[in-house]
């Protein structure tokens, strides 16, 4: 009796532990889990859909964040310095992969790693800002997508919107290497298109009313580059120029939903997923540097109606019978 009890007894704690150790088989321990680093620049409309596009292709490959993925998500806040210790914090935290969303952080990403792998978007040009070697394979650990808007798309509509304007003036942040090129190329398309364009630099927010101030009475409307600053600040610029009457263009559509009337931008949550389904790659064991960087082709246009009868500005019809109207975010 007692060894029958005994061998009972041995039978049950087996099954235990066999039972037990296919638990623990089913189950991700934390080291199985892969990180990654987030770093995104500062928080505006363009920016923010592009995180929730890269999450959503994440989970569409079978990524999820609690569950075989953790993501650590990091703001700087449109600092630079700030970009750069987070940069170097999830660098020392060694994640598995970095998302970089702007192009300011990601060369602070890349200036902290050459190692981890870097996926990057609404980066406007990674050859230019020193990120990769070419755009078709990229010859270094960052790859990704870009956002360079059809600007001089965005010049013909300004043509087509205003007729009879002759002078453009942009505004955008010196510092910002991405709007240094989409200002290069406005003023290559604007001169094509016989507009005279008048450069608006500033870097802070806190002059944004002053220089809208000092070209108002010389330009017919104002253009606005997907530049960082700038779309976080598309109210004050809105405000500047309600005043007076002056037509905004923007480079996208969350630019044109807080301070403008219209553009012919790209979907900046595609943009996102697009860079997702590209992480997955990399996660899987792709290596960055045999990667190209990718950019949208289709573009929409989109008016906001709101704004262009706040400024007296009747939108042709040309634009109307193609355009998505959009609702004003302020």
């Amino acid at each position: 009796m007692k060894a029958s009890k005994v061998l009972k007894g041995l039978g049950v704690g087996m099954i235990c532990c066999y039972c037990s150790f296919l638990a623990g088989c089913s189950q991700k321990t934390d080291s199985d889990m892969k990180t990654i680093g987030v770093l995104q620049y500062t928080e505006h409309a363009a920016l923010d859909a592009s995180y929730e596009g890269f999450i959503a292709a994440l989970e569409d490959e079978g990524y999820v964040d609690g569950d075989n993925i953790h993501i650590d998500f990091k703001n700087a806040q449109g600092q630079n310095p700030t970009a750069q210790t987070i940069a170097s914090q999830l660098v020392n935290s060694n994640v598995d992969l970095v998302f970089a969303i702007a192009t300011p952080a990601a060369q602070a990403a890349y200036n902290a790693t050459k190692d981890i792998p870097i996926v990057i978007t609404a980066v406007t040009d990674p050859v230019e800002s020193g990120l990769t070697k070419a755009w078709d394979v990229s010859g270094t650990n960052v790859t990704g997508t870009s956002d360079l808007t059809p600007v001089a798309k965005q010049m013909e509509l300004i043509q087509e919107l205003l007729p009879e304007a002759k002078t453009v003036g942009i505004l955008y942040t010196t510092s910002e290497v991405n709007s240094e090129i989409q200002v290069a190329l406005a003023e290559e398309a604007a001169a094509k298109l016989g507009l005279d364009i008048i450069k608006v630099g500033i870097t802070s927010v806190n002059e944004i009313p002053n220089a809208i101030a000092s070209v108002v009475d010389k330009v017919d409307v104002i253009y606005t580059p997907t530049d960082n600053l700038v779309s976080s600040s598309m109210p004050v610029v809105w405000n500047a120029c309600l005043e007076k009457k002056i037509p905004v263009v923007t480079g996208e559509e969350g630019m044109a939903k807080k301070g403008g009337v219209a553009t012919e931008g790209i979907d900046y949550f595609q943009l996102g997923y697009e860079t997702g389904l590209m992480a997955a790659e990399v996660l899987e064991g792709k290596d960055p540097s045999t990667m190209p960087v990718k950019t949208l082709e289709n573009t929409s246009l989109v008016v906001n109606q709101e704004h262009a009868n706040a400024i007296g500005l009747t939108i042709p019809d040309s634009i109307l019978e193609r355009a998505e109207i959009v609702t004003s975010e302020e």
